[in-house]
């Protein structure tokens, strides 16, 4: 069900953004074609701009009575996939104050949390504990991880080799490509954040996910896709461990991340270059800060549970 509700409000989001007032809108196969989505879909989202008097529909005939308002939407945590879906709530999970090495995961708990079933839930912590953040106990459980210098080295080398290649493929995609306007919008949330920055300075970290998936997704390499999700749980998490000036650490990132969008809107490969490696050579800087001296200890030998 929860996948189902997903993809009609998905559908229907996309089908809403496109609507013109006055305009006489096609048949129901046809729209259906259009979203590629069922034509009983296609009739519900029909239902429902009827409903909110949206269009008028008698028989054949459907027009457009208003353009469509931010209120006509469904909310975009609520039409994500399946996946991003069970990634935000275990994201949260571990982005909380509690967590730390050695938090229980309960998978259960978690396909309750998100209305699915236990099976999806444990085919996406078992995709993650390849990478040893996870580690999988008996009846269900699975152990959040600490992790070494050497390991957080590593991670940050394999970080910027996709990173550096995403961003020069960002700078040459067209200039109608709908990624510079999420670019755009992204860096208007930048500005947003440090009008309000002493109550919202902890916001930044959701922000810094979106800005850097944003670029990873401009390479069209499903290896790189792949691999940022685990980039981006080590590179947020972490701050868990030390949250020691984490107000001048987030004003620094957001002061590169606008220097870094600016340098993609130029289209310039070098600023592109020299933008992206700055911005990475402090993210690797307060991640090794971060890391306690005994991380890989603490992971290993931690045995306090804090139940999500």
């Amino acid at each position: 069900m929860a996948r189902q509700n997903t993809l009609f409000k998905d559908a229907y989001n996309r089908y809403v953004a496109g609507l013109k007032p006055d305009a006489a809108l096609p048949t129901e196969p046809e729209i259906a074609a259009e979203l590629g989505v069922s034509r009983s879909t296609a009739r519900a989202i029909l239902m429902r701009l009827s409903d909110a008097g949206i269009i008028s529909w008698n028989k054949r005939q459907k027009t457009v009575l208003r353009q469509p308002t931010e209120a006509d939407f469904f909310p975009q945590e609520e039409t994500n996939s399946l996946h991003d879906i069970i990634e935000r709530s275990f994201m949260l999970r571990i982005l909380s104050d509690e967590a730390q090495p050695g938090m229980q995961i309960n998978e259960l708990e978690l396909a309750r949390e998100i209305g699915t079933g236990t099976s999806v839930v444990r085919e996406f912590l078992i995709r993650f504990s390849r990478f040893g953040l996870i580690e999988k106990r008996p009846n269900s459980h699975w152990i959040l991880k600490g992790f070494t210098s050497e390991f957080a080295l590593e991670l940050a080398d394999v970080r910027e080799m996709f990173e550096l290649h995403s961003a020069a493929q960002f700078g040459r995609m067209p200039v109608d490509h709908p990624a510079w306007t999420s670019l755009a919008a992204i860096q208007q949330e930048h500005y947003d954040l440090l009008e309000d920055f002493d109550e919202r300075y902890r916001d930044f970290s959701q922000l810094d996910e979106r800005f850097h998936l944003l670029i990873h997704r401009a390479s069209k390499n499903r290896f790189i896709a792949d691999f940022y999700d685990a980039i981006a749980i080590v590179f947020h998490y972490h701050y868990q461990w030390n949250k020691a000036f984490a107000r001048v650490r987030n004003s620094r990132a957001i002061a590169e991340h606008l220097d870094y969008i600016e340098a993609l809107q130029s289209r310039d490969p070098a600023r592109i270059d020299t933008a992206c490696r700055t911005h990475l050579a402090s993210a690797r800087q307060t991640l090794l800060q971060s890391i306690p001296q005994s991380a890989g200890e603490i992971g290993e030998a931690d045995t306090s549970t804090v139940h999500g």
